[in-house]
C-alpha cells in the first residue's frame, strides 16, 4: 500500500480457516500485523483462526508471535503486539459436521458481542482447493454466510480456482448457490505488489508512453516470472498440477492483461476488470499445430545453483519417478485486437532458474538505419522499457545516446526509477493491499468469474493436447539454467532473444 496511513477500514472480524498452516504463518498474519503497525484497521478488530491442531487462545497467541517474529519485516513493535494480541482467537474445529460450523458460529456472535450481526465478517480459506465448496456449502447451512442490514460477508479463494475450465465453471456454480459475485474475492497475490499495480499508473497517468503503447511502436513483449527454488515441500499439489496450471492461467495472464488492456472509463473494480478480461477473450485461440509449434514445457533435470549440487524434479519427495509434471513453460502468443495485432507477446514461467525475478520487457520496433550506416553503424538497439516486479520494484527505460568522444558513436544509457529511492515504504508480504481492500469491499485487484473462465479457456487447447501425450512437449534442462533450449529456439525462430535478467 502506498499510503502508510490509508483510512482505518470498518469493524470486522477475519476468519482464517487453515490458521496453523504455511499460507497464515508466512503471509497473513505478517500482513494483518503490517496493516496494524499503519493503523489501517479498525479498533473493532478480531482474528479467528480455524484448525484442525487442538489449541487454546493464549497458545495460538504465542504461535502468531512465533510467526511474526521469523515471517514478518522485522522485530515486532512491543505497542504493536500489546494491541494485536488480544484481539487473536483460536476455533478448534474439524470442520467436517455441520455441528462444527455451528459451535463456530456461536464463537463468532459471542466474540461480536452487542455488535452481533453488524460487523462484517472476512473468511479466508487458506486450505486445499479441492476443500473450498464443502466448507462454503456447510458455512451457508448454518447462516454464517447471510448478510444482516449493515453488515457484510465475504469470502477469500486462494487459486487454483479449478483445475481445468469445466472444474472451475462447476465451481463457480456451486458457490453461485451459496454467495453473490459480490462476496467472492478470488485472490492473485501478484495483484498486490506495488509495481503490477504501478501499470495502469505508467500508461494511463503519462502522456509520454500511451501514445507509442501500440502495434505502431512496439516490437514485442516478454513476461518472465522466474523462480530458483525448486518445489520445496509442494510434491503432492505440484505433481497434479504444474507450471501451467499454477502461473500461467491465472498470474502471468494477469501482468499480460495489465499489459495490454484499454484504458477503462473509471478506476471502479467492474470498469478495470472489464478491460483487463477483454485482454484474456482477445488472446488468439491454439490449435493443435500452433500448441505444437509455439508451446514449450520443461522439467528440471539435476543441476547447481550457486555451486551447489540440486536434485531433478523426479527426485523430488512426493513426486512420481516417471512424472511428465512440467515446471517450465515458456510460449508465444498474439493478441486480436487493434491495438496489439501482429505484436507476439512471449511468456515465460519456470522453478530452478538462475534468478528470482518477475519483469514486464517492452521492447520497441528499432529505428530507420538510412542516417547511422553513414558513420559505419550497423545496428541501433531497440528502445527497451523495463518494469520490474521482483525483487528491487522499478521501472527503466532504456535508449541510446551519443559516446562522448570525436567520432559519432552510439552506446546504450538506462534511466532507472526504483520503489526504494522515491518512496519510504515499508517491507510488504504482498497480501497488504488485497486483505486491506477486502475489508473495504474493492474487488478491482481481484479475479471475477468471467475472467477465471477465459484464463482456463485460453490454456484448454494446450492441456488436451498434453492430455493425450504428456510427453510430446516436455524438455528437460538443467537445474540452475534459464530453461530448455527449445524455449530459446521458440524466439530464434521470429528472429529474437530472451532477455536475460540479472539476479
Amino acid at each position: 500500500m502506498s499510503d502508510s496511513h490509508p483510512p482505518p477500514a470498518g469493524d470486522c472480524t477475519v476468519v482464517i480457516f487453515g490458521a496453523t498452516g504455511d499460507l497464515a504463518r508466512r503471509k497473513l498474519l505478517p500482513a494483518l500485523a503490517n496493516l496494524a503497525g499503519r493503523r489501517a484497521l479498525p479498533d473493532r478488530f478480531v482474528v479467528v483462526g480455524v484448525g484442525r491442531t487442538p489449541m487454546t487462545d493464549e497458545a495460538y497467541r504465542e504461535n502468531v508471535a512465533r510467526s511474526l517474529g521469523k515471517f514478518g519485516a522485522g522485530p515486532v513493535d512491543p505497542a504493536l503486539w500489546a494491541w494485536l494480541e488480544p484481539r487473536l482467537f483460536y476455533a478448534f474445529e474439524t470442520l467436517e459436521t455441520l455441528a462444527s460450523y455451528e459451535s463456530l458460529s456461536d464463537r463468532l456472535d459471542a466474540l461480536d458481542g452487542a455488535s452481533a450481526g453488524r460487523a462484517g465478517r472476512l473468511f479466508y480459506l487458506a486450505t486445499p482447493p479441492d476443500a473450498m465448496a464443502d466448507i462454503v456449502l456447510r458455512m451457508s447451512a448454518v447462516g454464517l454466510l447471510n448478510e444482516a442490514p449493515g453488515s457484510w460477508r465475504r469470502v477469500v479463494f486462494e487459486k487454483p480456482f479449478g483445475h481445468d475450465l469445466a472444474s472451475a465453471l462447476a465451481l463457480d456454480r456451486q458457490l453461485a448457490a451459496d454467495l453473490a459475485e459480490t462476496q467472492i474475492y478470488r485472490i492473485d497475490h501478484y495483484l498486490g505488489k506495488e509495481t503490477v499495480q504501478n501499470l495502469m499508473a505508467l500508461r494511463f497517468g503519462n502522456g509520454i508512453f500511451e501514445p507509442v503503447w501500440n502495434r505502431r511502436y512496439i516490437d514485442h513483449v516478454q513476461i518472465t516470472v522466474a523462480e530458483t527454488v525448486g518445489i520445496e515441500d509442494r510434491g503432492g499439489y505440484y505433481d497434479r498440477s504444474g507450471a501451467l496450471r499454477d502461473m500461467v492461467q491465472n498470474h502471468l495472464f494477469q501482468l499480460l492483461a495489465l499489459t495490454a488492456m484499454e484504458p477503462p472509463i473509471s478506476f471502479s473494480a467492474d470498469a478495470v476488470r472489464d478491460e483487463r478480461v477483454k485482454v484474456l477473450h482477445a488472446i488468439h485461440p491454439f490449435t493443435d499445430a500452433s500448441v505444437r509449434s509455439d508451446v514449450v514445457r520443461g522439467q528440471y533435470g539435476p543441476g547447481a545453483w550457486k555451486g551447489t549440487p540440486v536434485p531433478g524434479y523426479r527426485s523430488e519427495a512426493k513426486v512420481l519417478p516417471g512424472s511428465t509434471t512440467e515446471t517450465y513453460v515458456a510460449l508465444r502468443l498474439s493478441i486480436d485486437n487493434w491495438r496489439f495485432a501482429g505484436v507476439p507477446f512471449y511468456l515465460r514461467t519456470g522453478k530452478r532458474l538462475p534468478a528470482r525475478v518477475s519483469e514486464i520487457a517492452i521492447r520497441f520496433n528499432r529505428p530507420p538505419l538510412q542516417l547511422f550506416r553513414q558513420i559505419g553503424v550497423e545496428a541501433v538497439e531497440p528502445n527497451l522499457l523495463l518494469v520490474r516486479i521482483q525483487p528491487n520494484e522499478g521501472i527503466s527505460l532504456q535508449f541510446q545516446a551519443k559516446v562522448p568522444g570525436a567520432q559519432v558513436r552510439l552506446g546504450t544509457v538506462t534511466m532507472a526509477f526504483n520503489y526504494a529511492d522515491y518512496f519510504a515504504s515499508a517491507p510488504e508480504t504482498g497480501y497488504e493491499t488485497l486483505l486491506y481492500d477486502c475489508m473495504t469491499g474493492d474487488q478491482t485487484l481481484f479475479h471475477r468469474a468471467d475472467m477465471v473462465a477465459a484464463g482456463w479457456r485460453a490454456v484448454a487447447p494446450i492441456l488436451d493436447v498434453v492430455g493425450a501425450k504428456p510427453d510430446e512437449l516436455l524438455h528437460e534442462y538443467p537445474a540452475g539454467s534459464w530453461g530448455p533450449a527449445a524455449a530459446d529456439a521458440l524466439l530464434a525462430r521470429d528472429g529474437r532473444v530472451w532477455r536475460r535478467p540479472e539476479p
